[in-house]
């Protein structure tokens, strides 16, 4: 698989579980996902998880819970997150926001001359974010993605995914979810990738 293909899924899969459904990045998204036209294009994944993925996005419409409220109640609170997209959650014992894993990963992209553009104070381990830096990897540095995929995303990505899964309670995220799931395990099996083991706390 192309470095493009790789753009292609992160920009989708980031955007989506980075902007609010209402925006113009991410408006467009949910109307192609819930046409089936993406299947037979969406170069990663497995049959099965783009199957149960195409059912989710079928009952978008359908959904007791407003879709800019499912967004509000998983990515932005108040109450506590039932999936929190920052890997420092995971990755660190107090599991905190802005920890340890945060700054390491600042450090990392200091060293490697890559500036994110946030209009918030939003901690650039946000998942969102780190698919839409996959992505953009992809396209400009490609020779730095495996290094940041193995350190950045895959120890601490699966175990969010999986909680996403159980608690998304939403067709349109449970949906994203098992796609952006199993699509990680595409970019990792195709570019023979080993997932540090490391402890979760989350």
């Amino acid at each position: 698989m192309s470095a493009e293909s790789i753009s292609l899924t992160g920009k989708v899969l980031g955007a989506t579980l980075f902007y609010p459904p209402g925006t113009e990045e991410v408006q467009p998204l949910v109307a192609l996902l819930k046409a089936n036209d993406w299947m037979s294009q969406w170069p990663f994944a497995s049959e099965e998880a783009k199957n149960q993925a195409r059912q989710m996005f079928s009952q978008i419409d359908a959904a007791p819970e407003n879709l800019d409220d499912a967004y509000q109640r998983l990515f932005v609170g108040p109450y506590a997150l039932p999936a929190p997209p920052w890997g420092s959650v995971y990755l660190d014992k107090e599991s905190v926001v802005f920890g340890d894993s945060t700054l390491a990963l600042r450090q990392w992209m200091r060293e490697n001359g890559i500036e994110p553009h946030l209009a918030q104070a939003e901690p650039e381990d946000h998942i969102g974010l780190l698919l839409m830096m996959s992505a953009w990897l992809a396209e400009n540095s490609p020779s730095l993605l495996d290094d940041f995929l193995t350190l950045h995303v895959l120890p601490w990505a699966g175990r969010y995914f999986e909680l996403l899964i159980q608690r998304a309670e939403h067709p349109f995220y449970l949906g994203v979810a098992l796609l952006a799931g199993s699509t990680l395990q595409g970019w990792k099996q195709q570019r023979g990738l080993q997932t540090p083991v490391v402890d979760l706390y989350f």
